[in-house]
């Protein structure tokens, strides 16, 4: 293990350093672990005694927080979100190797992948974690497990972001995964036994895709440091990091919770981008204006490049402006893909519209504000192949828990298309506790009822 120091003069370490450390005593039993009263309230709850102001501040895409956990209801909450001796029973379920569970060692700095063929028989992997020293790693594990759903559903809510997890199990005096670094802000809660971790300063900061290191490039240890159950660390995408079991110990069981992939300002300027366009040409001449006779099968780019950044600048001035962004994908593609509401029993209240049916001299409320986004999107009629914008309403309260950040897995979108004419009255239900139907900025009373009988069937609605 590096020796500890401080930083040189220069700003380089001489060895390792400590991160930001927060020790904590028991306090409290396990219904106060985690708070879900909000969103809000989860995130700081996993946090504390970090407040959310300092932690947005001073670390997120920053620098690592370790926080450390001398509370014994603490460990027993996490080791109950997922132990070793569960996989016994998720395999009985139906897993399979590469979609399910990965079965993996690194060997002199290079991961060997042991996966068999096909479904996963619980002996052969407890032979493998035993007699290998193989790591198991088991994905999404909050499609099977209720509280993780509870936790990322709520994480969903708060980053408005894909929130994926992976479940950890290595075998004392053994380490899973070579030096990497991630494309997602991690978050990582230690369940079962020890695990050693080594952190180092990234080649790429806030990253955007995976990638393994070699020993020999990423120098010394920033941080070093031992994971306890209970303990909690957050480190930025792009963070070098590896992780070993220590020998002689019981077995390490740790769950990484991750999200912000593919979620930055340049991946949201690709996202709106078309659109802006598409509205700017149909209003400016020079849009809409041919390129040059043979452009695109010129090398040099340096003319083009001139007028382009012309068309940029024109852009930037109109979007000052713009109230409304024409999202491609982003929006649609995250509400598509992530949790359902947590909920017990069969979830009938998101497919089933409850309550008395709303009428005009009714007042009505949204819910399940979280889990809905109002976008303008363009929709293109197939009749005469014209495009005309129109607004959607997406949500995810149809979402299939069992198809979440499975990738390859089909999922289909939930929702109801409006002309652009009623946005001043959705706009009336997002943004006021309770509205009265009668006095939606709608010109008839027809449409108004149309429009809140449209979101009551969509369970977005209640009367009160």
């Amino acid at each position: 293990m590096p020796k500890k120091a401080k930083p040189t003069g220069n700003g380089k370490e001489e060895g390792s350093v400590p991160c930001k450390q927060v020790k904590i005593e028991a306090a409290g039993g396990p219904s106060s672990i985690l708070n879900f009263e909000s969103p809000s309230d989860l995130f700081e709850s996993l946090i504390s005694p970090i407040k959310t102001e300092t932690f947005f501040r001073e670390f997120w895409e920053k620098k690592p927080l370790l926080i450390q956990r001398d509370d014994p209801a603490v460990a027993t909450y996490y080791r109950s979100l997922f132990r070793l001796s569960d996989l016994k029973s998720l395999c009985s379920r139906g897993m399979y190797y590469g979609r399910d569970i990965n079965v993996c060692r690194c060997v002199n700095g290079k991961k060997k992948v042991l996966n068999k063929d096909g479904k996963v028989h619980f002996l052969q992997l407890r032979k493998d974690f035993d007699q290998k020293r193989a790591t198991i790693q088991f994905h999404q594990p909050q499609r099977f497990k209720d509280e993780l759903w509870r936790i990322q559903e709520k994480l969903e809510c708060y980053f408005g972001s894909l929130v994926g997890s992976n479940v950890y199990i290595t075998p004392a005096g053994s380490q899973g995964l070579p030096p990497h670094y991630d494309d997602v802000e991690v978050f990582i809660l230690q369940l079962e036994g020890e695990k050693h971790w080594c952190l180092y300063h990234p080649t790429v900061p806030l990253a955007r895709e995976y990638s393994v290191e070699a020993e020999d490039r990423i120098g010394r240890p920033t941080h070093e440091f031992t994971l306890k159950p209970g303990d909690f660390l957050y480190f930025p995408r792009g963070t070098i990091h590896q992780a070993d079991t220590p020998p002689g110990l019981a077995h390490s069981t740790h769950v990484t919770i991750s999200t912000y992939q593919n979620n930055s300002w340049g991946d949201f300027l690709l996202d709106t981008m078309s659109g802006l366009v598409f509205d700017t040409a149909k209003e400016d001449l020079e849009f809409r204006a041919g390129i040059p006779r043979q452009l695109l099968l010129q090398v040099e780019a340096t003319a083009v490049a001139t007028r382009l950044s012309g068309f940029l600048r024109t852009l930037a001035d109109r979007l000052e402006g713009t109230k409304e962004l024409l999202s491609a994908d982003m929006k649609k593609d995250f509400v598509m893909n992530r949790l359902p509401p947590y909920h017990m029993g069969d979830g009938s209240e998101f497919s089933t519209p409850g309550g008395q049916l709303p009428r005009l001299d009714s007042t009505v409320r949204l819910q399940f504000k979280d889990h809905t986004i109002l976008t303008v999107g363009l929709h293109q009629d197939q009749s005469d192949e014209t495009q005309e914008k129109m607004i959607y309403i997406y949500h995810s309260l149809k979402n299939r828990r069992e198809t979440h950040m499975m990738g390859n897995e089909e999922t289909e979108s939930h929702g109801l298309r409006f002309p652009l004419s009623h946005m001043d009255a959705l706009k009336q239900i997002w943004g006021h506790p309770a509205v009265s139907v009668k006095n939606l900025r709608l010109p008839t009373d027809e449409e108004k009822e149309n429009l809140v009988l449209s979101l009551w069937t969509e369970c977005l609605i209640q009367v009160v």
